[in-house]
């Protein structure tokens, strides 16, 4: 499930966050993708930790004692919980504000509160993720992230394709991977063998994984042992109609819309917090590459177990 409650505001609004569930600022004159002077370089901060007064104004005071300026900040504060949710674009010369400062400014920042999560990202100087992608015999999603990702759609770089299909020599998707230069891994895989031990050696570089229609189920073991995010794609609208066979199972109960689900892997199938969801049969790869540019702009954060706020 994901949570989002959008309140446009101006700033001495904004400062106070009275009453806020869920607040987002834009400031007057500045845009999210543009910045007064060719040097300013773009950053994002998300931060989650326990609700208290003041996180605001450290938060800003954090910015701005670098020379940054805030572009705009999204605050999500559920009801009764005293948690708190952020995130925040900036502006900023990296000659004033090394990467390096940034860091342990933030990180002096999440000790102050007792961070959950803080991450500071900088896409023009920050490597890109780097992810492997499982896929089984259907490969539409598969060919959408290769073409998304070589033609800079998404923020990712593909170390690897992992499939228990062999696709053969002359196939788009072999051809596409070998004029890339990215490995194509076949692995047979059996009831008995999921061939898990050999997928963990193979992604063990790697910041998280995509599944792209990858029709075998990971076990615990696997989930814990890699220990970070894996993203898949369900053809079906979660939480209903989990498994195999989502379309059929949700025409046999009179279902009029049906659709498809991005969320993160558990290890009870199908039931990861949602990230992203659209309606129509043939969404599938556009709801997963949403889902992972998303996920890759840190605009997808962990709420409770099994829901996600996404700003």
């Amino acid at each position: 499930m994901s949570l989002l409650r959008s309140v446009n505001t101006i700033l001495p609004q904004a400062l106070g966050f009275a009453g806020r569930s869920f607040k987002s600022l834009k400031f007057a004159g500045e845009s999210l993708h543009s910045s007064a002077s060719p040097a300013l370089v773009h950053g994002i901060h998300v931060f989650h930790c326990p609700d208290v007064p003041g996180i605001v104004a450290k938060l800003s005071e954090c910015i701005a004692s670098g020379g940054g300026n805030i572009l705009g900040a999204d605050v999500f504060v559920p009801a009764d919980k005293q948690v708190f949710y952020s995130r925040s674009e900036f502006a900023f010369d990296p000659a004033k504000w090394p990467r390096v400062k940034m860091d342990e400014d933030f990180l002096k920042l999440s000790k102050m509160f007792n961070a959950i999560r803080s991450v500071v990202r900088v896409p023009a100087l920050d490597r890109k993720y780097k992810i492997a992608v499982l896929s089984s015999k259907q490969d539409h999603c598969l060919v959408d992230l290769l073409h998304g990702c070589q033609g800079g759609r998404l923020p990712v770089d593909i170390t690897c394709v992992i499939s228990n299909h062999d696709r053969g020599p002359n196939t788009h998707v072999t051809r596409f991977l070998e004029r890339h230069g990215i490995p194509y891994h076949y692995l047979h895989t059996t009831k008995e063998n999921k061939r898990e031990t050999e997928i963990l050696e193979l992604v063990q570089d790697t910041d998280f994984l995509v599944l792209a229609r990858y029709m075998q189920i990971l076990s615990g073991n696997f989930l814990s042992s890699y220990g970070k995010d894996i993203i898949n794609i369900h053809h079906g609208l979660l939480p209903s109609f989990k498994g195999g066979n989502p379309c059929k199972q949700a025409f046999d109960a009179g279902v009029k819309l049906i659709g498809a689900t991005s969320h993160f892997v558990t290890e009870e199938l199908d039931a990861g917090a949602i990230i992203e969801q659209m309606k129509s049969e043939n969404l599938e790869k556009q709801c997963l590459a949403k889902a992972l540019k998303s996920y890759c702009e840190l605009r997808v954060l962990l709420y409770e177990e099994s829901k996600t706020v996404v700003f």
